[in-house]
């Protein structure tokens, strides 16, 4: 018996074997522990986490230079004890007015 010339006509061993290929192909590009797509999505989350660590590493900078102020800086010193402690200097008068809506509210009781 002679074979056809024509090869338009896959064997059901010959669909086997392509179909094999082609899950060997896609199990190496997907499977396993960490596929294709898990590895993009580890990507984009570590570019989130390092915004993240970026934009804290700017807070601690900021606050390590408010310490530094803080400790060395004569006018920061008595600013942060004028707004935080009340403080005044010696002759100082300190004026506090009242809010108008807060007297209102505590005479209508």
């Amino acid at each position: 018996m002679a074979r056809r010339a024509s090869g338009s006509r896959f064997t059901p061993k010959t669909l086997a074997w392509l179909a094999l290929a082609a899950a060997a192909v896609f199990f190496s590009v997907q499977g396993g522990e960490y596929g294709t797509s898990d590895l993009f999505k580890q990507r984009s989350r570590r570019e989130r986490l390092q915004f993240t660590v970026d934009s804290l590493q700017q807070v601690i900078d900021s606050l390590r230079a408010y310490r530094t102020a803080l400790a060395e800086d004569p006018e920061v010193q008595e600013r942060v004890a004028r707004e935080e402690f009340g403080m005044i200097r010696e002759g100082e008068r300190l004026y506090r007015f009242a809010d108008p809506s807060a007297a209102a509210a505590d005479s209508s009781r």
